[in-house]
């Protein structure tokens, strides 16, 4: 299947399940598609500065990435649809509701790393995706968090995908007006 075409599979399939929960961006109306369109358009950039890189299947989990997290979709369900190997992807991208919240993104991580450079290369996208002017209803605290944790995920997804490591620490440095 050409890149065009898993993409539009894939929108298609991640739009109908985030609508479902009427699930939009924090502090918006828009639609959470956009979010996941933001974070595939880092993937498609990054492929054009990345060799051997698989970018049919970085679509598609690009896209699928938040459903098993926020959407009533199943394991099996994404495994059926699209493949084993990216409900791993998408299930590795999914942090475990039953940790410790101190605990959920290091153990993500920790999976995100056994898997293929694609896989960490979404982690770095969807974080450079959301280090976006914060929620108005994060205090300094969240937002301080949320930036340091952006730091752990640029350290442990090192020697992942250099463009996009480039990225996030931009990302990172202009984060710090946010911040009080």
């Amino acid at each position: 299947m050409d890149v065009q075409t898993a993409y539009q599979k894939t929108i298609i399939f991640a739009t109908i399940k985030h609508l479902e929960n009427n699930q939009t961006i924090t502090d918006s109306n828009l639609p959470y598609v956009i979010h996941l369109s933001n974070v595939t358009m880092e993937i498609l950039i990054a492929s054009n500065h990345t060799d051997n890189f698989d970018l049919n299947f970085a679509v598609q989990v690009a896209l699928l990435h938040d459903t098993l997290e926020d959407t009533n979709t199943t394991f099996e369900e994404l495994e059926r649809e699209f493949g084993l190997e990216i409900a791993k992807g998408v299930s590795a991208l999914t942090k475990n509701s039953n940790l410790p919240k101190e605990e959920k993104m290091l153990d993500s991580l920790d999976r995100i790393l056994k898997l293929r450079k694609e896989v960490w290369a979404i982690k770095l996208a969807d974080r450079i995706t959301n280090l976006q002017k914060p929620p108005k209803t994060w205090d300094n605290l969240k937002r301080r968090n949320y930036k340091a944790e952006a730091a752990i995920i640029l350290e442990k997804l090192k020697g992942g995908n250099t463009y996009l490591e480039n990225r996030l620490r931009t990302k990172i440095e202009e984060y710090e007006e946010y911040l009080d």
